[in-house]
């Protein structure tokens, strides 16, 4: 049980356990209803997400950043449980890659492109963004 005033958050992949600890608010996208924040004693809730940078403010003051590749978020009054699809930590994404990434995907975005391009597309903002990233890139 998450200590006074925080809750339990857990971030799952199916690869692995990706954050389990205590923390005081998480912030992450929703699909079709935009950036949602819960708080300890939150209603429950369960929705759909989209690529996004998720953060996690620890009960220590820190902050966890995560990019999250689509899933779900269930949330009760003292837990939140994201159940990715695909999850990284910021500190595992390697940001040259990236941005690599992301520069392949706005190419391609160019020219015909399709569903699959614009998935790279978001997958590759998320990570920038998980990162800080994101602001460095758009300066080259």
């Amino acid at each position: 049980m998450a200590e006074s005033g925080g809750f339990r958050v857990e971030v799952v992949s199916p690869e692995r356990v990706l954050f389990s600890g205590d923390a005081k608010q998480v912030i992450t996208r929703t699909l079709d209803g935009g950036e949602i924040a819960f708080l300890p004693g939150h209603i429950s809730f369960l929705g759909a997400l989209v690529e996004n940078h998720t953060r996690i403010y620890l009960s220590d003051g820190k902050v966890q950043d995560l990019a999250v590749h689509g899933g779900f978020v269930e949330v009760a009054p003292d837990h939140v449980t994201i159940l990715s699809d695909a999850a990284e930590l910021a500190e595992d994404i390697d940001v040259v890659r990236a941005r690599a990434a992301k520069e392949r995907a706005e190419a391609a975005m160019r020219g015909e492109h399709d569903a699959a391009v614009e998935a790279d597309l978001r997958r590759a903002h998320a990570r920038l963004s998980a990162t800080g990233g994101l602001a460095q890139g758009a300066a080259h």
